[in-house]
């Protein structure tokens, strides 16, 4: 695929979408799983704006590589290319936790009258609200942390001398 506009690389484009949307999911996911009114009022735009960024993801690292083959190579872009294929196992993650969320809210915490309450005994409801809770904390901060250390690495690679790297 020609990753151009208008002989433009589209990466930059692609990324910036990225480094907005991926952390919003996650601090969006953090709050729903630690504010109960902004989890109901979220509802389902969580779980959407993951899978969103869970499809950007791919489409940035794609791009990347096309621009890749286009420019010098440098030490800070290797660095910048590894690390960027780090961060799909967190998009991934993200989405699945964020979705889990939603339907544990959707399904089990506030069911209505066309959908009975399934009987969970308080110790399960308990438990399933604390491991999601955990692997909520783990996505949101792996997915912030990589993040911010690809777009730091990128914009090593892009700004600093191409001599240092």
């Amino acid at each position: 695929m020609n990753w151009e506009l208008d002989g433009l690389p589209l990466h930059p484009l692609i990324v910036h979408f990225v480094v907005v949307a991926f952390p919003g999911a996650a601090l969006l996911l953090l709050l729903s799983a630690f504010w109960p009114a902004a989890r109901r009022r979220l509802g389902i735009i969580t779980p959407l704006l993951a899978l969103a960024s869970l499809i950007a993801v791919p489409l940035a690292t794609s791009s990347g590589e096309s621009l890749e083959e286009k420019v010098d190579g440098s030490a800070l872009l290797e660095t910048h290319t590894e690390l960027g294929d780090t961060l799909l196992p967190w998009a991934i993650a993200v989405f699945v936790v964020a979705a889990a969320l939603w339907a544990w809210q959707h399904y089990v915490v506030t069911p209505d009258a066309q959908r009975p309450h399934p009987t969970l005994k308080a110790t399960t409801r308990r438990g399933a609200t604390i491991v999601l809770s955990v692997l909520v904390v783990v996505a949101s901060v792996g997915a912030i942390v990589t993040t911010v250390r690809i777009g730091d690495s990128g914009a090593k690679a892009v700004w600093s001398d191409s001599s240092e790297g």
